[in-house]
């Protein structure tokens, strides 16, 4: 999807090693079958949603040493509250200004997505960053960015037929009334 943002860790490969898909993707041995994070989350909200061990944890101690990276983002928790799937997402560094935006989209749009292939509708997202910071050479554009005039939220949709979390694709995404500032690019990022 020609997305860059991993782009400063990875190898002449384009790779950042065994972070972040590569340990989602991991197969492990249930008592119902061999199933990755995703499936197991997915199999658990249909036949047991109300359980309190519904999560992915991707910080794999075994596996740190083939990261470029290790995560930032490495786990979350689902629970139902009534018909509503809500999530927890633990984060234990994050650089504000380059990560926080796609980082809570991302996961608010993960939670619309299995909501909806699970049969709930979407809750809540709580986002726990244990250490959010600003870099020094952040300031003067975290400043800029403050003084900039706020809009509405557009809305967002995803395609209602998909029923199969594995069939969505980035045209079942709907955004209507998307209004920004100018983008800022080249944002210096700290490795």
């Amino acid at each position: 999807m020609k997305s860059h943002i991993w782009d400063e860790w990875a190898d002449e490969d384009g790779s950042i090693g065994k972070a972040y898909g590569y340990q989602m993707g991991v197969k492990h041995q249930y008592k119902e079958g061999m199933m990755d994070q995703v499936d197991r989350v997915i199999f658990d909200l249909k036949n047991n949603p109300y359980s309190r061990r519904i999560m992915t944890n991707i910080y794999v101690h075994q596996d740190l040493h083939e990261m470029n990276l290790y995560p930032c983002a490495y786990s979350v928790t689902f629970n139902v509250t009534g018909d509503r799937l809500n999530a927890i997402l633990n984060q234990r560094s994050q650089d504000v200004l380059a990560a926080n935006n796609w980082n809570v989209v991302q996961y608010a749009v993960l939670v619309h997505m299995l909501a909806q292939v699970t049969g709930f509708k979407p809750g809540e997202l709580v986002h726990v960053i244990a250490d959010a910071h600003i870099y020094d050479r952040h300031i003067d554009i975290v400043r800029e960015l403050i003084k900039r005039p706020t809009y509405p939220a557009p809305k967002f949709t995803l395609n209602p037929d998909v029923k199969d979390f594995y069939e969505f694709t980035t045209d079942d995404i709907t955004i209507e009334d998307y209004k920004t500032g100018p983008q800022i690019e080249n944002i210096p990022i700290a490795v």
